[in-house]
């Protein structure tokens, strides 16, 4: 009996551990490509599929569901084209065209391109989707320019980050 007790704690263990692993992780990956091949600025947003979900249940209602239903997809995309934002280095603000979204493993990917400003030199960038849900989320954005990348981190301080190139 006592080897039973152990293997027995470690099983439970392991039970209540398991809502802990599917907990949200709170964070995304941009990555804004200056493609001098096509002349656009190319913008990729990457969200886990996971935390996604739950954002859209709480934005649009339980009913939602991404996996499932594209309109429910394309309202995502339109909430994270709503929070983000780029500036060129005089404050104009840069319009992006929505390209689409979709789902790659456990991912929702969300595209945006716009032609690439005469004579670019920074760009000041703004990414608040989720965190007007979670306080805690963090957005990474990546600027790739000529093989060199730029990163901006959007963890709780300022809604926006300036890139020089």
């Amino acid at each position: 009996m006592s080897t039973r007790l152990p293997a027995a704690a470690l099983l439970m263990a392991m039970l209540l551990a398991l809502p802990a692993a599917a907990h949200q992780q709170k964070e995304s990956i941009t990555r804004v490509l200056l493609n001098p091949r096509t002349g656009n600025i190319e913008v990729m947003h990457r969200f886990l599929l996971h935390d996604a979900e739950h954002a859209c249940r709480e934005l649009f209602g339980e009913s939602a569901d991404l996996l499932n239903n594209q309109a429910d997809r394309d309202r995502f995309e339109n909430y994270v084209h709503q929070r983000f934002f780029m500036l060129d280095q005089d404050g104009a603000v840069i319009p992006l065209n929505p390209v689409g979204n979709e789902l790659e493993n456990r991912y929702l990917w969300v595209y945006a391109e716009a032609p690439i400003p005469e004579g670019l030199s920074a760009l000041t960038l703004s990414h608040e989707a989720l965190r007007d849900l979670w306080p805690e989320q963090v957005n990474l954005v990546n600027v790739e320019r000529d093989g060199t990348v730029r990163s901006a981190l959007f963890n709780g301080g300022s809604p926006e980050i300036t890139v020089r190139f």
